[in-house]
């Protein structure tokens, strides 16, 4: 193991990784509560300082994917969609196999100048939580209880309100509800059967009320669908605490842009036009599980320097004053002191294990399950 390989799998390097995201995250929370102060006067610059802040923190889990861990990714596209990418508003519907595959989505993001204004559903608990959580709710994320008659409304505000948004953004939807485990795949495929739909090999049934109010919401706003298809090469199964770890690895992502004039405006021909959609993709997947590739050339997108320049100035912000102070602490001799920091690394320690714990799919949501017993009764 070289030098930085040995470094990267060190406890304390994760802890000050960790001490910078958490610390970053609740500054960055802070200075979004004041920036309430702007909306009723001027709510496009408080969107514009929300994109800004936005980019400041999700970045940083970019810094750890692209330049801690290496990981790489070829994207696959046909040379004239890729003139578009980035300069319009568009809905992305991406696959929900991994447990990093949203950082993967945030990096691309990042890459095509739109991470701070991206978009996603959100569960609503996630708008209590601090940092990231509180970062989406400045940045009007769409919050829902995955209970559709009492989401419907709210979401639907949600999506109008972006119509006049002032940057570009993307619109991150895992159609499928939920992330595919073998278990949820037979569920999901026994609701496709009593419906009658063609059932799926790589993928869940996907859910199309929320697409279809998606695209009925931001017609005329939204330019395209981007329908992308994310795996990673070797059949590898990419995790967080393996980023953490820094362990590289090589994703291939496939796009195909759709112009939004081509989905269909009634609720029954959308969601008809989604399955079909699922099915295409479902042959994708098999093809690239035979071969290991995609059809069209493969471009591997070059990381940009504003991440990591971005960490580095949170690092040097706060890595000083606390290296300072734990030297003040630890030269005091006290044993209270001694007890306090090692209780402070234990805690960050523990809510750095958590959050990754989140990620994890065999702690994932039980959505499919909720979902199949719903439909049982």
């Amino acid at each position: 193991m070289d030098i930085m390989g040995f470094l990267k799998s060190q406890f304390i390097c994760h802890l000050i990784l960790s001490y910078v995201f958490i610390m970053s995250g609740l500054i960055i929370n802070l200075i979004q509560l004041f920036t309430l102060i702007l909306w009723p006067f001027n709510k496009q610059l408080f969107r514009k300082i929300n994109c800004k802040l936005s980019y400041s923190l999700s970045s940083q889990l970019v810094v750890l994917l692209e330049w801690w861990s290496g990981t790489t990714c070829s994207v696959h596209m046909d040379e004239q969609s890729k003139h578009n990418v980035g300069k319009e508003n568009a809905i992305v519907i991406l696959n929900h196999n991994f447990e990093i595959d949203f950082i993967c989505g945030w990096s691309c993001c990042e890459k095509f100048g739109v991470l701070g204004s991206s978009k996603v559903f959100a569960k609503k608990e996630l708008s209590y939580m601090p940092i990231i959580g509180w970062m989406w709710y400045f940045l009007e994320m769409v919050f829902c209880k995955r209970k559709w008659g009492e989401d419907r409304k709210t979401v639907m505000r949600s999506l109008l309100n972006l119509r006049d948004y002032p940057e570009y953004f993307w619109f991150l939807i895992h159609c499928e509800g939920t992330r595919f485990t073998e278990q949820k795949h037979e569920i999901s495929m026994q609701v496709a059967e009593a419906k009658g739909l063609p059932k799926l090999k790589h993928h869940l049934l996907p859910r199309t009320k929320g697409f279809a109010l998606t695209v009925q919401c931001l017609r005329n706003v939204v330019s395209a669908v981007y329908d992308s298809t994310l795996n990673f090469r070797n059949n590898e199964n990419p995790t967080l605490l393996g980023i953490l770890h820094g362990k590289k690895y090589h994703a291939d992502l496939y796009v195909r842009r759709i112009p939004l004039e081509e989905v269909p405006e009634g609720d029954q021909e959308c969601s008809d036009w989604l399955y079909k959609l699922y099915q295409e993709k479902d042959i994708i997947q098999e093809e690239y599980y035979r071969t290991g590739r995609y059809p069209e050339n493969s471009t591997v997108l070059p990381r940009r320097p504003w991440p990591l320049l971005n960490w580095l100035f949170w690092a040097l912000l706060l890595l000083y004053p606390l290296f300072k102070l734990l030297i003040n602490m630890i030269s005091s001799g006290s044993y209270l002191t001694l007890a306090t920091v090692a209780s402070v690394l234990i805690a960050v320690s523990v809510g750095v294990r958590w959050m990754i714990g989140v990620t994890e799919i065999n702690k994932g949501s039980t959505y499919g399950h909720q979902g199949h017993k719903e439909k049982q009764k």
